[in-house]
């Protein structure tokens, strides 16, 4: 008989994936099947194997993807299989979230189970927004609430002439819905109609968005911004100390919604860089990395690895595709032999030395003319065999000018780059929705892609705001052959150039 697999419970924290517990992490790494809501960051699902199963679990107040008590029976029956089941749910898995009931199943099922707490939005979300619960000249006590009952439920459990005699911050969460409900009741049973509110949506997220007000007024604050859920609202005279501790919102590109195109692999150092600024990312990878079509050349390439003198690589794309080959091909890196490596860019450079291997020319400028100049630059090209190890369609001035030196050039291709059209993080349907305030391209194949997928000139026309940033002359004509012209060019065709441009331009 098949041993009963587990299921964790994982509270998956407020909306920051950086605020993601490591034993949930840990937990992610292992599983196979993986049980989501809505609230949860989709960034966390990388840490699943792709192997996983992955199923959408819902749970938006008037829009469940799975009945609760499906639900339920779902994490029974894939622990019954002997499966690890990760049960993600957004913020901790007992604060409002029916946790506990899934427990209740599962110990009822005599399925093994364990419960890993996660950072709830009742204090994430006033930290993100300058508001500390608790404090020492305002108060020292703070009580937590649902804005949202059970429906089932005669008459709320909840005592409003306590609440409101209670000293300390209230905080309510999932009550946007009931905002005017909740401030008359507060003021009907003696609390102030001018104490500060404040309400904080997506909070500890690029998405993060602040109101305030009083006891008096919320609601019509909240109406006239058309404010919605999800949102915390806190209560009390610590709102007063926003506008000296606001320190997530002072980000330079907070409120602003950047678009990565880079590949699911590569997205997450611009991605990164850009949260941390504060942006709202939506990464819409445009391509994806696929084996080339021409398998048999590279078998060729890697029989005669040891009669090449250069090496040289465009992408960390290349790096990363390449040495997959070799080490099926060979368990000793020294097997590559004494030949010199040629890289564009530092990001491909810094790829190299993660496998100790140091590189012998890089060009200042990541374009043709200037890798052709670095290598000759090294030695007389002369009769010397060079290997490119690049993209299956790539610019033909390489290895031309190589050639124009006397190299004895071969163009090899370890990767292909195919459309990506998965919306997996649902941000292709924001983008088309919302728009953006940005659009970053790191490759001209990036922009090629992203217009067959969002043809550039008629998403530039409905959202008149948006901005394009290009990382270099390449991707630059690449646009130009569209008939736009980017907004701005990394000086510095870096990643760490493009964030700048994006920044310095906002």
């Amino acid at each position: 008989m098949k041993a009963k697999g587990t299921v964790y419970l994982v509270g998956a924290g407020p909306g920051d994936a950086g605020l993601f517990t490591r034993r949930g992490a840990e937990l992610l790494a292992r599983a196979d099947v993986v049980v989501y809501d809505a609230l949860v960051n989709p960034d966390l699902l990388r840490l699943a194997p792709k192997s996983a199963e992955f199923i959408y679990g819902g749970k938006r107040a008037a829009a469940h993807a799975i009945p609760q008590e499906e639900l339920n029976q779902l994490l029974v029956s894939k622990a019954k299989e002997g499966k690890t089941v990760v049960r993600l749910k957004g913020g901790d898995p007992y604060i409002f979230g029916r946790g506990g009931e899934e427990a209740e199943e599962l110990a009822a099922a005599k399925v093994p189970f364990e419960v890993v707490p996660g950072v709830s939005s009742f204090v994430a979300g006033p930290n993100y927004a300058g508001i500390p619960v608790t404090h020492r000249d305002h108060c020292s006590s703070f009580t937590v609430l649902t804005g949202h009952e059970d429906p089932t439920k005669d008459e709320s459990s909840i005592d409003w002439a306590q609440l409101a005699k209670s000293p300390g911050t209230k905080v309510v969460l999932m009550g946007v819905e009931r905002i005017r409900r909740i401030a008359e009741q507060l003021i009907a049973h003696g609390m102030a109609a001018e104490t500060p509110v404040a309400l904080v949506r997506w909070g500890t997220t690029g998405r993060q968005q602040s109101i305030e007000g009083t006891l008096a007024n919320i609601a019509d604050v909240v109406d006239k911004a058309k404010f919605a859920a999800p949102a915390v609202t806190i209560i009390g005279g610590v709102v007063k100390l926003r506008g000296k501790l606001n320190w997530f919102e002072q980000r330079p590109l907070f409120g602003k919604r950047v678009v990565v195109t880079r590949t699911r692999e590569q997205a997450s150092e611009l991605a990164h860089q850009l949260t941390e600024l504060g942006a709202d990312v939506l990464e819409i990878p445009t391509i994806k990395i696929v084996a080339p079509k021409r398998q048999e050349l590279i078998a060729e390439m890697m029989g005669g690895l040891g009669s090449y003198q250069w090496m040289v690589f465009t992408s960390p794309n290349g790096v990363t595709s390449f040495f997959d080959y070799f080490f099926k091909a060979f368990d000793d890196l020294r097997s590559i032999g004494g030949v010199r490596i040629a890289a564009v860019g530092p990001a491909t450079a810094a790829k190299l030395k993660e496998l100790h291997l140091s590189v012998d020319a890089m060009p200042d400028k990541y374009v043709a003319k200037d890798i052709s100049k670095a290598i000759g630059a090294k030695e007389d090209l002369e009769n010397l065999r060079v290997l490119l190890l690049r993209a299956e369609v790539a610019n033909l001035e390489l290895p031309k000018l190589l050639e124009e030196q006397g190299a004895i050039v071969d163009d090899v291709a370890v990767y292909q780059t195919v459309p990506e059209t998965e919306d997996v993080s649902g941000a292709a349907a924001r983008l088309l929705e919302e728009g953006a305030d940005w659009l970053t391209f790191a490759s001209s194949s990036a922009v090629e892609n992203f217009h067959a997928r969002f043809p550039l000139p008629e998403l530039l026309k409905k959202f008149s705001a948006l901005k394009t940033a290009s990382i270099g002359p390449e991707t630059t004509k690449a646009l130009v052959a569209l008939g736009l012209q980017p907004t701005v060019e990394a000086k510095q065709h870096t990643i760490d150039g493009l964030v700048k441009a994006v920044q310095i331009s906002r």
